[in-house]
């Protein structure tokens, strides 16, 4: 930081930004302001070119603001019982929200998340197949669902299907590098024999 950065005093009141300090520092300040803010994703494209880029914050941010928009189906009554579903698989209600889950679908099938969320409860519910056949549903809406790929990987790792498992967590990591967890399943995978290539 150069001498005319450390006469620029910023002091944040709420969701404004005020900045004291002479003139040229408080100019200098406001570009580093701009600059940063104006990166922060506003849509999905956005967001997923973030989630390949080396800020593991900016990476977070996209990451949220991805899950925010893929939770939304765009009609209020699917949105309510989708809510619902959260709330009761929240709750362990398992039979509940599985059920609740696939009204979603039967109401908007092309409500990708809507899959998602029935394929983790068939995980938590150990049916490993119904919940890859979901997964698979999620991705053939939604190609750049990395949690859908991620728990794809994870059913096929219960299965002890283990190439099968790291093409899933590569595809993941392909789209969200930053997923440690993945990464840690991946190799994982590998050295259970999930070899380094890919599928077609």
């Amino acid at each position: 930081m150069d001498e005319v950065d450390k006469r620029a005093v910023i002091v944040a009141t709420g969701t404004d930004i005020c900045i004291a300090g002479p003139p040229r520092a408080r100019k200098r300040q406001l570009t580093l302001i701009a600059d940063h803010w104006f990166m922060y994703p506003t849509n999905e494209g956005e967001a997923l070119e973030a989630l390949k880029g080396d800020d593991p914050e900016l990476a977070a941010t996209a990451e949220a603001l991805l899950w925010s928009t893929w939770c939304r189906s765009g009609d209020a009554e699917v949105d309510r019982i989708f809510r619902a579903g959260v709330e009761a698989m929240q709750q362990q209600k398992l039979t509940e929200a599985e059920e609740l889950f696939t009204r979603v679908i039967e109401l908007r099938a092309e409500f990708a998340e809507g899959w998602n969320k029935r394929a983790t409860v068939r995980f938590m519910r150990r049916n490993f197949a119904g919940s890859i056949a979901d997964c698979q549903q999620t991705l053939a809406r939604n190609g750049n669902h990395f949690g859908a790929a991620s728990g794809q990987g994870l059913c096929h790792m219960s299965l002890n299907e283990f190439r099968e498992a790291a093409v899933c967590f590569r595809r993941a990591l392909e789209i969200h590098p930053h997923l440690d967890a993945v990464r840690h399943n991946l190799a994982l995978a590998e050295a259970e024999g999930g070899g380094t290539g890919y599928l077609n």
